[in-house]
């Protein structure tokens, strides 16, 4: 999970428009060809990935551009050697679907899958991926496992601490975005928000001050409709700000069966009620000392839905992804009046009653490249992997589609001239990575998430009190536990 779409620095914007253009068609099925044909048909040497269009468009480039495919080459992939891209449809859950149904087949190509960090488990403990640990080198093991980030890692192993089988592509983060110039002119000093978030109560009055003074529409805009985002990422990490849990604590998050449901904690409640406070102002199953800031059209809205008022000049704050700094953090844009931070919290960590929980939190977001075992390329499809276990290569990723690099040091190292705007907070990233909270990424997931979801947004929208709508979770919850 991660982005929808992709934000474009403009000095490339034109250029990189021709790329997603080639790749944005698809068939009624969800998937195409870019380059070549699939199947039988195949040029030797084709190695066939699944990927979004906003990964499509930049592997390969007309004549002298700068490409993804040019960087693998350039890091020793052998030149008979090609990518060919399937582009898939971009909502996580569908592509699970057409990744699951695949593999269940035995069909390849694809020879290798783009698989969200939310449900790469699964299909390693279906023995649906090729071990990587026992495959590829020992140097490129060594880098991966010493320097990629290790929250991403862990989506990509074997649970409780097995082989590799994944290799992260790019983790994501998610950030909260804020107009630094109108807050401050609202009286409020941000100069310590972006590694040390303030809490929510002085978060939401800033936003309501901000948004009343500069005559905006809206304060805070985020995502809260009933799909996977919801459960993964945004609710995630505000249930985590105020010390709530799905499972007792981060050490719950990989093994399903024989774990506490502390979805209808107190804190778990309360983080929904300042949510329905955002939303609805006071009313019954709302927080006082919280306004509203929120407009009630999120509990329907994605990533780019909650990103274009934000990205016009119609809202003080955002939350959403790396992506959304690349866009809105351009000189012509918001330029260095774009403040960025992680969420604030409402329970610090002393104040949590689980492990690893409460202080300001960031959902953990991004995609793992997985081999199939099925594939006829299997050799060439792992050459690939190690190739993209490059640090040009990772830059080349970062320049041309905004998104971070597994290993998160190279964010510091880079000039924003070079890479874009998301450079130009590389100590908000450090901070992100040090507090990202996955979502359980067990084989229970999907169901689970789904379950969850829909109680989430059920409440937010008010159609239940949180506690009823917490208390239903937890029991269908614990019946999917038992069922393990």
């Amino acid at each position: 999970m991660g982005r929808d779409t992709v934000g474009r620095r403009d000095r490339s914007r034109l250029e990189r428009r021709s790329f997603l253009k080639a790749a944005s068609v698809s068939t009624a099925a969800g998937a195409m060809a870019v380059t070549g044909c699939l199947g039988r048909g195949r040029q030797p040497g084709t190695v066939v990935m699944t990927a979004a269009s906003d990964v499509a468009g930049i592997m390969h480039s007309d004549g002298d551009g700068p490409s993804i495919q040019q960087a693998l080459w350039d890091a020793g992939l052998d030149e008979d050697i090609r990518v060919e891209i399937q582009t898939v449809v971009s909502d996580s859950a569908a592509r699970m679907q057409t990744t699951q149904s695949a593999l269940e087949a035995g069909r390849a190509p694809p020879d290798i899958h783009m698989m969200d960090s939310g449900w790469t488990v699964p299909f390693i403990l279906r023995n649906q991926t090729v071990n990587l640990t026992e495959q590829l080198p020992d140097e490129t093991l060594q880098y991966v496992n010493d320097n990629y980030l290790e929250a991403s890692l862990e989506t990509a192993r074997a649970p409780q601490g097995g082989d590799l089988h994944a290799l992260p592509l790019f983790p994501d983060l998610g950030f909260t975005l804020y107009r630094q110039d109108l807050i401050e002119d609202a009286g409020y000093d941000t100069g310590g928000w972006a590694t040390d978030p303030p809490r929510w109560e002085e978060f939401s009055a800033a936003i309501r001050d901000a948004r009343d003074q500069a005559g905006l529409d809206y304060g805070f805009t985020t995502q809260a409709a009933a799909y996977e985002g919801l459960s993964c990422c945004t609710f995630n990490e505000v249930m985590t700000s105020w010390g709530g849990a799905y499972y007792g604590g981060a050490d719950n998050l990989f093994t399903a069966g024989d774990r506490p449901i502390t979805v209808d904690d107190q804190r778990v409640i309360d983080a929904i009620r300042m949510m329905r406070s955002f939303i609805a102002g006071e009313e019954e199953h709302t927080l006082d000392g919280y306004p509203q800031i929120c407009p009630s059209a999120i509990v329907q809205w994605t990533e780019q839905q909650s990103l274009n008022p934000f990205a016009g000049g119609e809202a003080v704050s955002n939350r959403n992804w790396s992506y959304a700094i690349a866009e809105t953090g351009t000189e012509d844009a918001f330029g260095e009046d774009l403040g960025v931070m992680t969420r604030p919290y409402a329970v610090s960590q002393q104040e949590a009653q689980y492990s690893d929980v409460g202080g300001t939190a960031v959902a953990l977001g991004g995609w793992n490249l997985a081999v199939s075992p099925f594939s006829n390329r299997e050799e060439e499809a792992l050459q690939v992997l190690e190739a993209f276990a490059n640090r040009e290569v990772m830059l080349t990723v970062f320049r041309l589609g905004g998104f971070l690099p597994p290993n998160l040091d190279l964010v510091g190292d880079v000039d924003p001239s070079d890479v874009g705007p998301v450079a130009r907070y590389a100590d908000v990233v450090q901070s992100a990575s040090e507090n990202a909270i996955p979502r359980p990424a067990t084989d229970l997931w999907p169901e689970q998430s789904a379950l969850i979801y829909q109680a989430v947004n059920a409440a937010y929208r008010g159609v239940q009190s949180p506690e009823a709508a917490m208390n239903d979770l937890a029991n269908e919850l614990e019946q999917s536990e038992a069922e393990v």
